[in-house]
């Protein structure tokens, strides 16, 4: 393992736009604290600390009041960071775990009383070693009673192979960042065509337009170009959030006031940052809370 790793910046950038009341970052990570919650042996990359206290001053910093905090892949399937990011919160944050596919329906209770909404199927190569479909669809079936919902994250070159998958998990799908698709082609290129056709295919899809840092150069006018038709074509199913603390983007760190300030260009309109930062990650993670 090479030496750990920072992949965020100390002084992001106040955003000019101010979002609207109870707006949810809804994708970002902790990273341990290492030495009270130590990272998975198979873990690809060791980041440096990034824990719920600097998440949360972040959080105000940038004029945020929740997160949705997804478990980070150097943590693999033990999710007591998150947990505990999630406690500290005081009631703004809920989490998306990863579990070994044979977890007890007892421990998916637990992860539920600790603020746990859904859980996390990853199929980046570079990032997990294994991704079994047939025990993925055995442990989204046994979530359904608890009301969660799978987040999937994958590259857009391997999105035809997985629809199958895709189209026979048996609870709402969140995809994760689009399934990262190249925002060069525009907004009717191959592979936001094909996200389209996916989230027409089944009214319970919904999709993070999230990561102009990774998916795009600044001034990320390729991602504002592509993204901002598929938020206004489905207003109600679309999230967005940080990714902060931006894991393996250390070479290309991104400031996160500036990724705030491209929600206007994503979603131009009062109505449209309404649904995209507050109405929607509401109905998936507080569903019985008032904002």
């Amino acid at each position: 393992m090479n030496a750990r790793v920072k992949s965020w910046t100390d002084a992001p950038s106040v955003p000019r736009i101010v979002p609207p009341p109870g707006a949810v970052d809804a994708h970002c990570h902790v990273f341990g604290p290492m030495a009270q919650f130590p990272f998975s042996a198979k873990a690809k990359y060791l980041p440096e600390d990034a824990g719920p206290e600097m998440l949360f001053a972040l959080r105000d910093r940038l004029g945020l009041s929740r997160n949705v905090i997804v478990q980070a892949s150097c943590h693999g399937t033990d999710n007591a960071a998150t947990l505990h990011a999630i406690a500290a919160s005081g009631g703004r944050a809920r989490g998306v775990a990863v579990v070994d596919p044979d977890i007890g329906d007892k421990e998916l209770d637990a992860l539920h009383a600790g603020g746990i909404r859904g859980i996390r199927f990853n199929f980046l190569k570079r990032l997990v070693d294994d991704a079994p479909k047939d025990k993925f669809l055995a442990v989204a079936q046994r979530i359904a009673r608890l009301g969660w919902h799978v987040v999937v994250y994958f590259e857009a070159d391997i999105l035809a192979e997985l629809r199958p998958f895709l189209d026979a998990l048996p609870v709402p799908i969140v995809i994760d960042h689009m399934g990262r698709p190249d925002v060069r082609q525009g907004p009717h290129g191959a592979d936001m065509t094909a996200l389209r056709a996916l989230l027409d295919s089944r009214d319970d899809i919904w999709v993070k337009v999230t990561c102009p840092d990774r998916l795009d150069t600044q001034p990320w006018d390729d991602f504002a170009r592509s993204v901002a038709p598929l938020v206004a074509d489905y207003p109600a199913r679309v999230l967005w959030g940080t990714d902060w603390p931006h894991p393996n983007m250390e070479q290309a760190i991104p400031d996160d006031g500036a990724l705030v300030d491209m929600i206007p260009r994503i979603a131009p309109t009062p109505a449209l940052q309404q649904s995209l930062l507050v109405d929607n990650p509401m109905q998936l993670y507080w569903p019985n809370e008032d904002v």
